[in-house]
């Protein structure tokens, strides 16, 4: 569990900066993030006299992101080998912002929980 998400007893400022802070972080990581899941390929060319038919080595990486699509079924894109590095950093930053979202999500109900004084549930015992 992330060092944030351990401190139920912090003051209300101290919250308040947390909150800020991963907000700030939040809108940085969104603004490349990218949803899906990697996967790389290597396959044989067209070429019968090549290397990569025989025992040599297979022509890749191919990279493509995979992700569940509007009607829930599995789609995704092929990644030309120039932005290999970007997409592979922003579909990183994808699951730094679920964390984020996560650590901001404990912190709001944490702030709820300490504004919100609940009462104790008396039962009834069935005896006049």
């Amino acid at each position: 569990m992330p060092e944030r998400m351990k401190k139920p007893n912090q003051k209300p400022e101290q919250h308040r900066e947390q909150r800020e802070q991963l907000l700030r972080e939040i809108e940085q990581l969104a603004r490349c993030a990218l949803f899906g899941t990697i996967s790389e390929t290597y396959r044989t060319c067209g070429t019968p006299g090549c290397g990569c038919h025989r025992n040599g080595p297979k022509h890749g990486p191919h990279l493509y992101v995979s992700y569940r699509g509007d009607k829930g079924r599995t789609t995704g894109y092929y990644v030309p080998k120039a932005i290999h590095a970007e997409v592979r950093a922003s579909i990183g930053a994808w699951g730094q912002l679920q964390d984020c979202l996560r650590r901001l999500a404990q912190l709001n109900k944490e702030r709820l929980t300490a504004t919100t004084r609940r009462k104790k549930r008396t039962f009834a015992t069935g005896s006049s």
